[in-house]
C-alpha cells in the first residue's frame, strides 16, 4: 500500500512537471532570436532526435525499430504525424514569438472539445449529453472569439486540430513516448537538416552567429521537447487517466497567464467572453469524466463483490495495429 502511494505520489509530480514544462515553454522561444520560427523549428527537430536517440541508447530500446520497419501501414501513419506536428510546433514557435500567446493557449483549451468532435466524426463514437454541450458551448465560444476579432481564431484552431489528429494517429500507431518522438524526429531529419545547410549556404543561419550562449539555447531545443515527454510517459503509468485529464488543462493555463501578465497581451471583453464559455465547456466536460468513471467503478465493484467466483485477469485493450 506505501508504495502504491510512493507511485501515485511520484506520478502526480511527474504529471505537473511535464505539464508544468509545456506551460511555460513561452519563455524559452523568444530566447532564441533573432533565429526564425522555421530555423528555430528545424533545430528542434534535429537536436530532438539526437537526445532521444541518446535516450535509447542509455535504456538499451531498440527492439520496436524491426516491427516498425516491418509494417508500411505504420510507417504510413508515423509519417503523418511527423507531419502534422512539424505545423503544431511551427505555428506554436511562430505564434509565441510574434506577441500571440494567448490565442495559443486557446489552442490547447479547446484541443479536448476537437478530440471529442473527431471521435464522433472519425471513430463514430456516440456522446453523452454533457459531452454534446460541452462541444455546443465550444462552438459558441469560437463564434464569439470570432466575431470579436473580425476573423476566425485561426491560429487556436490550427493548434487544436493538429493536435488532436496527432493524438488520434498515436494511438493507431500504439507506440511509446519516447519510442514515438524517435521514430517522428527521424522522419523530420533529413529535410530539417537540409534546411539548415540551405540557410547556411544562403547566410542566414542564426545558429553559431550571436554568440555560445545562443548556439547552446538552439541546441537545448531538443532537451526542451524531450524531458516533458519523458515525464509525461512516466506519469501515465503511475496514475489514472482522470487524473492525466485534469491536468491537462495546467499547460495552457500558464500559457494563458503568461500571455496576459508577462506578454501584456490585450484581452478585450469579447476574448474574455470567449475565454468563459470554453471554460465553461472543459468544466462541463471534467465533470462528465469524473462522474463517469466513479460510476465505473462503483459498477464494477459490485460486481465483484456480487459474484462468488474470482474473474479471470482481462489483458488491457491497445489500439488496432
Amino acid at each position: 500500500m506505501k508504495t502504491e502511494k510512493n507511485e501515485g505520489r511520484a506520478g502526480l509530480l511527474y504529471g505537473i512537471g511535464a505539464y508544468g514544462m509545456w506551460g511555460l515553454v513561452p519563455l524559452f522561444w523568444p530566447l532564441l532570436k533573432p533565429a526564425g520560427a522555421v530555423e528555430i523549428l528545424a533545430h528542434r527537430m534535429v537536436w530532438s532526435l539526437a537526445f532521444v536517440g541518446l535516450a535509447l541508447l542509455a535504456v538499451r530500446r531498440w527492439s520496436w525499430i524491426p516491427e516498425l520497419v516491418r509494417s508500411p501501414r505504420k510507417l504510413g501513419l508515423i509519417t503523418v504525424a511527423a507531419a502534422v506536428i512539424t505545423v503544431n510546433w511551427g505555428l506554436y514557435i511562430w505564434s509565441v514569438n510574434t506577441g500571440h500567446v494567448v490565442e495559443a493557449s486557446l489552442g490547447y483549451f479547446i484541443n479536448p472539445l476537437v478530440t471529442i468532435a473527431l471521435g464522433v466524426l472519425v471513430l463514430k463514437e456516440r456522446l453523452r449529453p454533457a459531452q454534446w454541450a460541452a462541444v455546443g458551448v465550444g462552438l459558441s465560444a469560437v463564434v464569439v472569439l470570432a466575431v470579436g476579432a473580425g476573423r476566425p481564431p485561426w491560429i487556436s484552431l490550427t493548434l487544436a486540430f493538429s493536435f488532436a489528429v496527432y493524438g488520434l494517429v498515436k494511438k493507431k500507431v500504439n507506440l511509446g513516448g519516447l519510442e514515438s518522438l524517435a521514430a517522428e524526429t527521424a522522419v523530420q531529419f533529413l529535410p530539417a537538416l537540409g534546411y539548415l545547410v540551405w540557410l547556411g549556404t544562403t547566410g542566414g543561419l542564426a545558429f553559431g552567429s550571436h554568440g555560445a550562449g545562443h548556439t547552446a539555447l538552439l541546441a537545448a531545443t531538443g532537451i526542451v521537447t524531450a524531458v516533458p515527454l519523458v515525464c509525461f510517459g512516466a506519469a501515465a503509468i503511475r496514475v489514472p487517466l482522470s487524473t492525466l485529464g485534469l491536468l491537462q488543462y495546467l499547460a495552457p493555463t500558464f500559457q494563458f497567464l503568461l500571455g496576459v501578465v508577462y506578454f501584456h497581451e490585450e484581452m478585450p471583453p469579447e476574448r474574455w467572453a470567449g475565454f468563459a464559455l470554453v471554460w465553461l465547456a472543459l468544466t462541463l466536460l471534467t465533470w462528465d469524466a469524473l462522474r463517469t468513471a466513479r460510476r465505473s467503478r462503483a459498477a464494477v465493484a459490485a460486481a465483484a463483490a456480487a459474484s462468488p467466483v474470482e474473474p479471470l485477469p482481462v489483458a488491457p485493450a491497445t489500439s488496432a495495429p
